[in-house]
């Protein structure tokens, strides 16, 4: 599936729209606005102010686009939700724009305040709407002409998933789910499925399946009594950027993580994986970046003066890196500035402490600063970290965590952070047990994340960090 080409598609089509409506409305303002105006007709040219609009305009409209979450889930668009989404994300530019850019603009009355403002809406709102009403359009009929399949594998293969694959299959208007397979959940000799689709083994298998038959959608298709199974397969799901559909009957157990949906004749459960609304993650990467690269430069000449300092104090090299784990399990390297004595880990992995006498003086005083994570700003622009969220760890501790807290995999729904509610709440651990006891902080945190929360670590971090206490 081409996503990426698909985006593009609308951000170019988007570009274009807020490109000609800009043109038109100012056509507009100096053929018929300005003259009024002034008693005479005033000729359209176009100046330097306009050509540095066609810059900035389709920037700020793309941005919004992208913050209020419209080039996700970029196949499964509907025409009405989309005549929706665009009319109220319109409106709010539009009076953005009008606030920032036309109040002051010549005017003969204040009325005609009222008809720059509703020339740009219905200007901006036709055109972007038209080109996103053709190019959906055209993906819908693909999908119905199954152009355009989602490969997708069923859980289960009782009477109900076959019920539920006839009914996709013979569809005059299909959904676009290209069924490659189906997984077992118990052990018999023959499935009544097999004569729709292939055995792919075990539900155990899970996660191969997805990565072998490069998996897009999944249905979960099992009775709802099985509720200790329907939770150990939503927990291998946990770290999943896949769409997952459930059964209708699901619905008394997941009604807190499923919204309804229905694809066409198959009424199915959306089982929803996302922890924040679109807009607020779309946000909270922006500002993630933004900040970094604001971070980098008041930091730079501190890091220049760290550099040498280190360099001076011991042996070994100025950057430290290791691998850590970061979302959806994806191992990355986190860059520090060091801290310990060269080789600190000739014996195998190991925790600091307090009182670690690995740790060089000036290695004391960036703990206690946290400024050895400055080059981890490099993690938050790359995509690997987040200002906020769980503080990453190796693998080998992850092990050890999860044989106590299974649950800690959950964590992995979310880019790991430079600072966190665990290490805010609790601080460093120098053991398993106080590892244990501090991802008590940040389950709490994966159940109650949002930007307001983002702030609150945000300011608290910083306030400790000036006092030098090394949370």
């Amino acid at each position: 599936m081409q996503k990426k080409l698909q985006v593009a598609r609308y951000l170019v089509f988007d570009i274009i729209a807020a490109l000609i409506s800009w043109t038109l409305f100012y056509s507009y303002r100096k053929l018929y606005i300005e003259p009024i105006k002034f008693g005479y007709n005033i000729p359209l040219e176009f100046t330097n102010q306009f050509y540095l609009a066609l810059i900035f305009i389709p920037i700020f409209w793309i941005t919004l686009y992208y913050i209020t979450g419209q080039y996700s889930y970029i196949y499964r668009k509907s025409r009405l939700l989309e005549l929706g989404k665009t009319a109220i994300t319109s409106l709010a530019g539009v009076t953005i724009i009008f606030f920032l850019l036309l109040l002051n603009d010549w005017v003969p009355d204040y009325r005609k305040y009222y008809n720059l403002y509703f020339a740009l809406l219905g200007l901006h709102f036709s055109f972007t709407y038209l080109f996103r009403l053709i190019i959906t359009t055209r993906t819908i009929h693909r999908i119905h002409s199954r152009t355009i399949g989602f490969n997708t594998i069923v859980i289960g293969a009782n009477e109900k998933a076959v019920r539920l694959v006839e009914d996709m299959m013979t569809q005059k208007r299909p959904a676009g789910n290209k069924i490659i397979g189906f997984l077992t959940v118990d052990e018999l000799e023959s499935y009544p499925l097999e004569k729709y689709a292939p055995n792919l083994g075990s539900y155990k298998n899970l996660q191969k399946v997805i990565n072998d038959y490069e998996v897009e959608e999944i249905i979960i298709a099992i009775e709802s009594s099985e509720h200790k199974l329907l939770s150990e397969i939503l927990i291998l799901l946990e770290n999943r950027t896949h769409t997952v559909w459930g059964i209708p009957d699901l619905f008394d157990i997941l009604t807190n993580q499923a919204k309804t949906n229905t694809i066409f004749g198959s009424t199915l459960l959306k089982i929803s994986n996302g922890l924040m609304p679109v807009w607020q993650e779309n946000v909270k990467r922006l500002l993630d970046v933004f900040v970094s690269i604001l971070a980098l430069i008041i930091f730079f000449p501190v890091f220049i003066g760290l550099a040498i300092g280190i360099k001076m104090s011991s042996k070994g090299p100025i950057m430290y890196k290791q691998e850590r784990v970061g979302k959806f399990g994806k191992p990355f390297t986190i860059y520090k500035l060091r801290t310990m004595v060269k080789n600190a880990e000739t014996n195998g992995p190991l925790l600091s402490s307090t009182d670690d006498n690995r740790i060089t003086h000036i290695g004391q005083f960036m703990r206690r600063t946290h400024l050895d994570e400055i080059p981890q700003f490099f993690n938050v622009i790359l995509g690997e970290m987040s200002l906020v969220g769980p503080r990453p760890e190796r693998k080998y501790y992850i092990d050890q965590i999860a044989q106590r807290a299974p649950y800690v995999t959950h964590l992995q729904k979310l880019r790991p952070g430079i600072t966190s509610w665990g290490q805010v709440k609790y601080g460093y651990a120098s053991n398993i047990d106080e590892m244990v006891e501090r991802l008590q902080y940040d389950m709490v945190y994966l159940k109650n994340i949002s930007l307001y929360v983002d702030f609150k670590i945000l300011i608290y971090t910083i306030m400790e960090c000036v006092k030098g206490k090394g949370i």
